[in-house]
């Protein structure tokens, strides 16, 4: 089952000068407490170059820091940022923390503009390097996060990494993805609903199986497919 988090509860510091905020979040992760100074915050909406700080829980030591170039996004009705929220066509939080290459150790995504599909939320995405011990940039991940509709998610049962993509109102692509240590990602799945006839929608299923693709089509009428 795919967890997509939950409100967390966060401290605001305080409006800093310049249009600058500052906020703190200590539940956002299993392993750090984060400082986040955005650079401008006005109403509901944070968005410009932000810095954001980790401090090892343990010893309270600044363990790493991190830069956005644009984090933007929107506070609740308490004037508090979220976390670890990814809800496709609503909520994207600014920080996602998890094991997104299913190693053990915590991950972290970093919200970095609007630049996925359809001008959705886009996120560089750390994954941590064991012998370097910090959090180092993963280029593929990055990559699933822009070029789709928004952060990927994270299914740490099956180990598979979620995206989606569409084209218009009735065509979409469900991807899964493998992580294989020292390979990267490996597609293993696709679920590709087709609409742009009218009146039926084509289904069509690829999955990677003992080393080859099987596919599956199959139609059925609009009312039927999508009756909920």
């Amino acid at each position: 089952m795919i967890k997509y988090g939950s409100l967390l509860p966060f401290l605001i510091i305080g409006n800093l000068t310049f249009g600058q905020a500052q906020f703190e979040l200590k539940d956002a992760s299993k392993n750090y407490d984060v400082k986040i100074n955005v650079e401008t915050c006005d109403n509901e909406e944070c968005r410009g170059k932000a810095v954001i700080e980790l401090f090892d829980r343990n010893t309270s030591k600044k363990f790493q820091t991190l830069t956005s170039d644009d984090l933007n996004f929107y506070l609740n009705e308490d004037q508090k940022p979220t976390a670890n929220i990814i809800q496709l066509y609503d909520e994207q939080s600014p920080l996602v923390f998890d094991d997104f290459n299913f190693d053990g150790t915590e991950d972290i995504a970093i919200r970095n503009g609007n630049e996925s599909g359809y001008s959705g939320p886009s996120y560089d995405v750390y994954v941590f390097n064991i012998t370097k011990k910090q959090f180092v940039l993963s280029e593929e991940l990055t990559g699933l996060a822009h070029d789709n509709l928004g952060m990927f998610n994270t299914d740490s049962g099956r180990k598979r990494l979620i995206t989606y993509s569409k084209s218009g109102c009735c065509w979409h692509l469900t991807t899964e993805y493998s992580v294989l240590p020292q390979r990267g990602l490996f597609k293993v799945y696709e679920l590709e609903e087709d609409a742009t006839g009218g009146e039926k929608v084509v289904v069509t299923k690829r999955e990677f199986i003992n080393d080859k693709w099987i596919q599956n089509v199959k139609t059925y009428p609009i009312k039927e497919y999508y009756k909920d």
